[in-house]
């Protein structure tokens, strides 16, 4: 009898298994993994990105930065909730080729609890996404630090996301035309140290420079802060970039090993390249090689090998820190924190070295079938021209625009005195 009773409820057991579908399609590990990497990459904007860039300005700004950085991550983030993952990652129809439906998911109207993106939960794609939403209008930031006012800082944040940002994730990630055209960009390269970087230097150059440069030294005033902010970019890049595989296997495992393997050659770079030149070697250099180690890295990470990934960092520090210094000395454009020479350019060097480092022969994940390098170099090279010029031509006008609703820049008499006092009303230091 009671063999019976088993026998039968062993039945109507696999008899309801296949309506139970969808908990199969959940992998636990992956959900796991990307859980991880979202808490990472957020950690990168706040503290690590904002303590690395507060300890770059003079100590009369250093609240300005922090407060930037915190209220473009709360900004940032209900934006991608109300219109932002939609236009990055819905259909658009006729012009999905362009950007997605704005009102499609507005407001995440056709997200839920059972929603599936792959095998993670929907939730869990949407806000790993929203991450890098948030990093990289807030990288932008470092170009016009200490004279842009608050309130402009605000409308660029809203207005350059849903102009720049949103558009070329869609391109890129969500369907769109260089999409199809076979685009590498792993972790964002073009969608976020391109656009942050080439918005930076327009903003850079609309802006203007703070008063005193380049004549007088404008030196960091707190380095123990940005050295700490600089070891949380670090370790948040680990998720950046690892995270971007979409699951916890092998090609996370490698996008991780050959981020670590660039930030490292690029940071020995540049502080050999320091040394060699200026006779000694500074803590400002060796992180500055860091990020742009890491940013050089970013598109190529889960396509390369750790021959690649040497290659790739070693360019990082000789080209970025030639072009900082271009751009200080020889240009001199007041982008303040180097957003531009270290993540555009870094950007520029990883996105179009990807092509080569990909093929299987130099330790990649190998050439998409019926192409050659030279192939993947045309493409990547249509890329980030084409996210070049758009960012350049977006970003200057949505300058223009605000400089009409609120102004930009903040008056001689504030830039004097300081963001913090002026704009906050509070002080970083009470000593």
């Amino acid at each position: 009898m009671i063999v019976q009773f088993y026998k039968y409820a062993l039945a109507a057991v696999l008899l309801v298994l296949p309506s139970l579908g969808l908990t199969d399609e959940l992998n636990g590990a992956n959900t796991s993994w990307i859980l991880t990497s979202t808490a990472l990459v957020l950690f990168m904007t706040i503290p690590g990105l904002s303590l690395f860039y507060a300890g770059l300005v003079r100590s009369k700004n250093v609240l300005s930065v922090l407060m930037q950085c915190f209220a473009i991550t709360c900004v940032s983030s209900i934006s991608w909730v109300v219109f932002g993952y939609s236009m990055s990652f819905s259909d658009g129809g006729s012009f999905n080729q362009w950007m997605g439906s704005i009102t499609q998911n507005l407001f995440l109207s056709d997200v839920s609890r059972a929603s599936m993106s792959g095998d993670i939960p929907e939730t869990v794609f949407l806000m790993f996404q929203m991450t890098f939403a948030v990093i990289t209008p807030a990288l932008v930031i470092g170009a016009f630090a200490e004279r842009m006012k608050f309130s402009a800082v605000l409308w660029f944040t809203v207005l350059w996301s849903a102009v720049v940002y949103y558009p070329v994730c869609h391109w890129i990630w969500g369907g769109g035309w260089l999409s199809d055209k076979g685009t590498l960009d792993f972790a964002g390269g073009l969608v976020v140290h391109i656009t942050a970087g080439v918005g930076a230097l327009v903003a850079a150059i609309v802006l203007g420079a703070r008063h005193g440069f380049p004549q007088t030294p404008l030196p960091p005033h707190n380095m123990t802060m940005t050295v700490t902010g600089a070891g949380m970019l670090w370790v948040g890049w680990f998720g950046f970039n690892g995270g971007s595989a979409l699951a916890a296997n092998g090609d996370a495992g490698m996008a991780i090993l050959v981020t670590h393997i660039s930030a490292a050659v690029a940071s020995v770079t540049w502080m050999t390249i320091e040394w060699v030149k200026y006779g000694k070697p500074s803590v400002l250099g060796i992180v500055t090689g860091m990020v742009a180690g890491l940013g050089s890295i970013t598109p190529a990470s889960g396509f390369v090998g750790p021959m690649g990934a040497i290659v790739i960092g070693l360019s990082a520090g000789i080209i970025c820190f030639s072009a900082t210094n271009f751009m200080k000395r020889t240009l001199r454009i007041d982008d303040s924190l180097d957003v531009f020479p270290v993540h555009g350019v870094g950007g520029i060097i990883g996105s179009l070295l990807v092509a080569v480092f990909i093929a299987s022969q130099y330790g990649g994940a190998g050439l998409a079938e019926d192409m050659t390098i030279a192939d993947h170099f045309g493409v990547q090279l249509t890329a980030v021209m084409s996210v070049i010029i758009w960012t350049a031509v977006a970003s200057y006008v949505i300058l223009r625009v605000i400089e009409m609703i609120c102004g930009l820049r903040v008056n001689d008499e504030i830039e004097r005195n300081g963001l913090d006092i002026s704009e906050h009303e509070e002080k970083g230091y009470n000593i």
